[in-house]
């Protein structure tokens, strides 16, 4: 563990939150019932989610760990959430896009330390080797400690012509960190078709992980940037953290709050802001699909499972 990344003033948020359609008809096969991916085990003993927390716990103090999951999925929420050794577990009323589910969780940390260096992870991400994942994490950490007014995110080498990613389109070079090339974004591409992923492909592009490490209050000054219209609810709810007010504010701002992203909404418009780090020697994938899924447990030597089988559209 690096103990000049992990300290009293580092968090990270895990997002939770989402319903994972691309897989609930294979989820259905498999469970007869409605699941969110999150909260499956599609190998082991252990939910993605649970992989997810573990990995957080070896960058950042249990303690200091806010997993940000759906009303809709309160008792799977709380089991898996209880398992792990400590930390804050907000359910949102309602899904507001990935601006709120990160700015909620934002909002606790803030209100804990406002001076915090925070990472954010997605919980529906297969990565291997989790040790080596830490360590670029661990640098991302230390790069938003040193650059205290820019975002850090992670990227990985694209493996085919994926639509359904977002892609990052690499600048100059920034510097180094720990070994690792830093470089500037010029641009974000939301789920291009094939020949923008060619012409990415051609120019060395990244697919973007949402992956992202920087300083509380870089993303607060960015929220009030780039999507003001939202950041006086959570302002209010931070306020009313740790009060008898606390769920029924969270409430009152969700019924109000619009649908903000964070890629088109945030990271686009702060790009001249924004670095990249690249994951390399690592195999990442976004488990969205059953094929990917497929994919990555052949890679890893896993056999062949019977209800990870197409599932047509009906």
């Amino acid at each position: 563990m690096n103990q000049a990344v992990k300290s009293d003033s580092l968090w990270s948020i895990i997002l939770a939150a989402g319903e994972g359609d691309g897989l609930q008809p294979m989820v259905q096969r498999w469970l007869g019932r409605q699941k969110p991916k999150q909260y499956c085990a599609f190998t082991g003993s252990r939910s993605m989610l649970q992989h997810t927390l573990d990995r957080a716990d070896q960058v950042s103090d249990p303690e200091h760990k806010v997993t940000v999951g759906a009303r809709a999925h309160r008792w799977e929420a709380l089991a898996q959430v209880a398992q792990s050794k400590a930390g804050k577990l907000i359910l949102q009323p309602a899904n507001r896009g990935t601006v709120a589910e990160i700015f909620v969780g934002l909002a606790h940390v803030r209100a804990h330390d406002p001076q915090a260096t925070v990472v954010i992870y997605p919980s529906d991400h297969f990565v291997h080797p989790e040790d080596r994942f830490v360590k670029v994490v661990q640098s991302a950490v230390l790069a938003a400690q040193q650059l205290k007014n820019w975002i850090f995110l992670l990227g990985i080498t694209p493996e085919r012509l994926d639509q359904e990613h977002d892609w990052i389109l690499m600048g100059p070079h920034l510097g180094w960190i720990d070994g690792h090339r830093v470089q500037t974004v010029s641009a974000f591409l939301e789920k291009p078709n094939v020949e923008k992923c060619k012409a990415a492909v051609a120019v060395g592009a990244l697919w973007n992980t949402l992956i992202l490490a920087a300083k509380v209050e870089t993303l607060w000054r960015m929220g009030w940037q780039y999507v003001p219209e939202i950041m006086p609810l959570f302002e209010r709810y931070q306020e009313a953290i740790g009060t008898s007010d606390e769920e029924a504010v969270l409430e009152a701002e969700y019924n109000v709050m619009p649908c903000r992203n964070l890629s088109s909404n945030v990271l686009k418009c702060a790009r001249k802001q924004v670095a990249v780090i690249e994951l390399s020697g690592i195999l990442w994938c976004n488990w969205g699909t059953p094929e990917r899924v497929r994919e990555t447990l052949c890679r890893i030597g896993k056999p062949a499972l019977p209800w990870l089988i197409h599932v047509p559209a009906v």
